[in-house]
């Protein structure tokens, strides 16, 4: 029997990417970091020149994360349309639409919260911290804001580092180099943080290295976002603590601390402390378990069939013989005198009338 001959083989799944689109995505990712650097300078000039103008000081925390966050969208998704005509908003910003987006960031927010806990309980066990409450009605308004600036400024920076300018460079010079490269840019813009050291940025390298695989682990900045958040918004407004060296955002509680600054963090906050760079490494395997199910719906490849296709039609002598074979059709046998009336009456009277003069 003849077959007819295999189709030809597609090549490999995972084709090695060209030299000229590494040479591109590098570019892409370069004019993304100026857009970046030129947008946060903007945002900074647009907020301070408010500020000076009008009489909004309640509402100031605001303005430069809003500015922000709508300078990095603006920038980004026309930058992103230089190369792709199908780029929107969404996928420009890392955050898609899909079922699991609310649990991501919920999952995220709860990590974080664990983890600011986990780096504050054993400064409360020891006394190092001094807490003050200011619980009056008038700094419930502030600290709502206050709330949304953190939401806001930390989906500016996931967007910043972990968005756009994170995937381009992965295209560009593959995942391990770009998650070391992202990081160190996160690590040395925190230098410009107040209270900032050579500490306080090795912790901001392994926060980034976190946040980096938490984008890996679902293609989406949910789960990162929620966990910047949920660290921000538990240190700065729930126990009063300096974020990341800024402790000017208006909070029901003022906390001060005491004891050495490798302990604490002093002035910088718990992201400057020693234990927070150990519960960074530590919180690695807990994201990969909360990530699993996240981690095969969104990042493994679809299995594409391959081989021999299996719809052949079968050779002509081989349909022949089954129908050969085939067995002949089966026909009931009735009765030599019927059992049921029939539907017309001169039948009837005949059957009856046979049935009458049957001797039997």
């Amino acid at each position: 029997m003849n077959f007819p001959p295999p189709p030809p083989s597609p090549g490999p799944i995972y084709s090695p990417v060209r030299k000229s689109s590494r040479s591109l995505n590098a570019g892409l990712f370069l004019l993304a970091g100026l857009w970046i650097i030129a947008a946060n300078r903007i945002a900074d000039s647009a907020a301070q020149g408010i500020n000076a103008t009008l009489p909004i000081n309640i509402f100031s925390p605001l303005l430069q994360p809003v500015f922000l966050l709508f300078l990095l969208l603006l920038g980004l998704t026309v930058i992103s349309r230089l190369h792709t005509h199908t780029a929107t908003l969404r996928t420009t910003s890392g955050l898609p639409k899909r079922p699991t987006q609310g649990e991501e960031f919920q999952r995220g927010v709860a990590l974080g919260w664990a983890l600011a806990l986990a780096a504050v309980i054993p400064m409360m066990l020891t006394g190092t911290l001094h807490p003050e409450f200011w619980l009056g009605p008038r700094n419930w308004l502030p600290a709502i804001i206050s709330l949304a600036a953190i939401a806001l400024g930390t989906l500016a920076a996931e967007i910043a580092f972990r968005g756009y300018l994170y995937s381009r460079l992965i295209a560009a010079i593959g995942t391990v180099a770009a998650t070391i490269l992202v990081s160190l840019i996160y690590a040395c813009a925190s230098l410009i943080h107040p209270n900032s050291s050579p500490r306080t940025m090795a912790v901001a390298f392994f926060t980034s290295i976190l946040l980096c695989i938490a984008w890996q682990r679902t293609h989406a900045l949910w789960i990162g976002w929620g966990l910047h958040f949920g660290w921000a918004a538990t240190t700065a407004i729930l126990l009063g603590l300096p974020a990341a060296g800024d402790a000017s955002l208006p909070t029901l509680l003022t906390t001060s601390v005491s004891g050495p600054d490798w302990f604490s963090g002093g002035p910088y906050g718990p992201d400057g402390a020693l234990l927070t760079l150990v519960l960074r490494l530590l919180a690695i395997i807990v994201l990969y378990r909360i990530t699993r199910d996240y981690s095969w719906n969104y990042t493994h490849n679809e299995i594409v069939a391959a081989g021999y296709p299996m719809d052949i039609a079968p050779p002509a002598a081989h349909t022949a013989m089954e129908r050969a074979a085939a067995p002949a059709p089966l026909v009931q046998i009735l009765g030599s005198t019927p059992t049921a009336a029939s539907t017309m009456p001169v039948i009837d009277d005949h059957i009856r009338s046979t049935r009458d003069t049957d001797p039997q």
